[in-house]
């Protein structure tokens, strides 16, 4: 018999880019008023469309609504003073609004920390498990022609009935908390080396965690495996910060996270709607 590929099926959507940045406080102050207000007005006529993100006619697209949309926050911590946040169909797209905005009088002030370019990944593990045996029993061979047909007709199912998680609109909630993390690939604890029935098992149980907070927490995974420094970027939106330390806290007690799980440095912000920019930049004249 053929072995079972040892990978899960996964679908991509949105590419995302996250932006942090410190602000240049000292050469703020030295422009005069009429220049800062000539700043802040560019920019928030730029930033104030992509917060309402593409029109509602996406809503009748193939696989629905593209909201392709972005967010300012400002962040809380030494990290840095705002973070931004793009959805967008394309990497071309994300590399023009990192453009656009970089190009404005405001983008001068904004010196970049760090950031994270990612996608919106959703895992099959439950499709990959039933799918994979089905094929290999019928004598499909892995990767062949046929292979490859039945596959992504498995994918495009999939992909079809969870369009609305995979384009994702930006929750109008008040906090993000954004972190990457990976699995564990050390000598004696590797993830990639459990079996695939191992890591659904283990994925179920952690996905259990986060379904007791879905009202009042939305969770965003995406990938960025070849794409940036960590495996997956998770980011979760919410109006009340303290379920960020709770929902982090009981997920670490679970297997997935408690053997395998890496985790990077974590950004938080406050949501900054482009019409609220002026009041965080204004500078006390007295």
């Amino acid at each position: 018999m053929p072995e079972i590929p040892p990978f899960p099926l996964t679908l991509d959507g949105s590419c995302l880019l996250h932006q942090m940045f410190r602000f240049d406080w000292p050469a703020w102050r030295r422009i005069d008023s009429a220049g800062r207000s000539r700043a802040i007005q560019e920019f928030a006529r730029l930033l104030t469309p992509m917060e309402k993100g593409s029109a509602p006619e996406s809503a009748s697209a193939p696989d629905g609504p593209h909201p392709s949309q972005s967010a300012l926050y400002a962040q809380i911590g030494h990290k840095g003073d705002l973070m931004l946040i793009h959805f967008r169909d394309t990497m071309e797209q994300l590399a023009q609004v990192e453009r656009d905005l970089a190009r404005t009088d405001l983008g001068t002030f904004l010196q970049p920390t760090h950031s994270y370019l990612s996608m919106v990944e959703l895992g099959l593990y439950e499709s990959s498990s039933k799918t994979y045996p089905v094929l290999i029993a019928e004598g499909v061979e892995p990767f062949s022609e046929e292979w490859d047909r039945r596959i992504q007709e498995v994918v495009d199912r999939s992909a079809k009935a969870m369009a609305v998680r995979l384009y994702p609109a930006i929750p109008e909630t008040k906090y993000l908390c954004f972190y990457p993390m990976d699995k564990r690939r050390g000598e004696h604890v590797n993830w990639y080396t459990a079996s695939m029935a191992d890591r659904a098992r283990m994925m179920q149980d952690h996905g259990l965690i986060g379904r007791r907070f879905a009202g009042t927490v939305k969770q965003i995974i995406s990938g960025s495996i070849g794409l940036d420094d960590w495996e997956w970027g998770v980011d979760l939106f919410a109006d009340n910060p303290g379920v960020f330390k709770q929902l982090i806290y009981e997920m670490r007690f679970d297997e997935a996270s408690a053997l395998y799980g890496l985790f990077g440095a974590f950004y938080v912000g406050v949501r900054l709607p482009a019409a609220e920019l002026g009041s965080w930049l204004t500078v006390d004249q007295q």
